[in-house]
């Protein structure tokens, strides 16, 4: 069969995921390419090329080639799309000639942004390309009544940035977007061992360490665990023991940040809209929203109920998949 057909794809700072009606999530794999310097080929692509980070030899380099949710290298992002739609096209049993496309873009995107991120899936092999905006692909995701005139919050805490979006009638009435997501919380780890223990970790170890022992500004019992890196002094490998109430510090910028916004969005909602985030609450997706103790965390904070997506990681990929259906209705999707 070499009918076209629909796929939505979520082009994710940390995961590129591929959703189709029939298969559902049919490929979720992390946004990194790795890539020889001497014949510019692509040796390997999402979760192979993860593996590789920090361990390359030098005519390797790995490279994410989204950066805050907006591309960062299209030549690389184009070979990814490739890539990841000719896998998706095996999983869900169609030779895809050329299928429609539905993609996700942050809601503070320029237009060279949008046009990059449609020029980059058409040269993939898209045949039709639809864009919609990330917080409205989430908020569908997460069954959200996103086409009736209620008002629906969605925190969508990402790899490269935050967005915090107010939804009625298939439009976004308020939106705060900020370039602080899991990334930057990995970062913020990194640079705290460094300074208070003069020893170096790797990205992967940062990541791990904050979801194991990562928690939001709340009370909890203290967690520790075993960190092994560079000592800086000594140029030779050194373990360390690491508390969660100190990871918790090191993050508690970042995450002050996402408070904010999430305000500040609160703030720009119409008077009439608000009774119904009292009554409704606030939804969170996206991977950064799986951190320890989030939820109570912000619902003490913003004194309204808040409560975690049923599959934050997916939301926004099955959002943007089930989009086509309400493209007729959602103003914010474009051409």
């Amino acid at each position: 069969m070499l009918s076209t057909f629909d796929i939505g794809i979520d082009l994710g700072t940390a995961n590129i995921l591929v959703y189709s009606k029939s298969k559902g999530i049919a490929l979720n794999e992390p946004s990194v390419v790795a890539i020889d310097t001497e014949t510019k080929n692509v040796v390997a692509v999402g979760h192979e090329a993860k593996e590789m980070i920090g361990k390359t030899p030098e005519k390797i380099v790995v490279i994410r080639p989204l950066k805050d949710g907006v591309i960062a290298d299209f030549d690389v992002t184009t070979d990814m799309l490739r890539h990841v739609m000719r896998k998706a096209s095996k999983k869900v049993g169609f030779a895809m000639r050329k299928p429609n496309v539905v993609v996700c873009i942050p809601s503070g995107s320029t237009s060279v942004d949008r046009r990059a991120i449609h020029d980059a899936v058409r040269n993939a092999g898209a045949k039709k390309i639809s864009l919609i905006e990330e917080p409205v692909a989430a908020a569908i995701g997460a069954g959200m009544p996103v086409d009736e005139p209620v008002a629906n919050v969605v925190v969508d805490i990402g790899g490269g940035n935050t967005e915090v979006a107010i939804i009625s009638f298939g439009g976004v009435v308020a939106c705060h977007s900020i370039k602080v997501g899991g990334d930057r919380l990995d970062d913020d780890i990194i640079q705290y061992v460094r300074k208070e223990y003069n020893v170096l970790i790797g990205e992967r170890t940062a990541e791990n360490i904050k979801m194991e022992i990562g928690y939001a500004l709340t009370d909890h019992e203290e967690l520790t665990r075993e960190v092994r890196g560079r000592d800086l002094v000594t140029g030779l490998p050194k373990t360390i023991n690491i508390s969660s109430y100190e990871i918790r510090n090191a993050m508690k910028e970042a995450l002050l940040q996402i408070l904010e916004a999430i305000r500040a969005t609160l703030e720009d909602c119409p008077a009439e809209l608000s009774g119904d985030i009292v009554d409704r609450g606030v939804i969170l997706t996206g991977g950064g929203s799986l951190l320890n103790g989030m939820e109570a965390w912000l619902s003490d904070e913003i004194v309204v109920p808040v409560q975690l997506a049923s599959n934050p990681l997916e939301s926004v990929a099955v959002g943007t998949g089930m989009a086509l259906q309400y493209m007729s209705k959602l103003q914010a999707a474009v051409k």
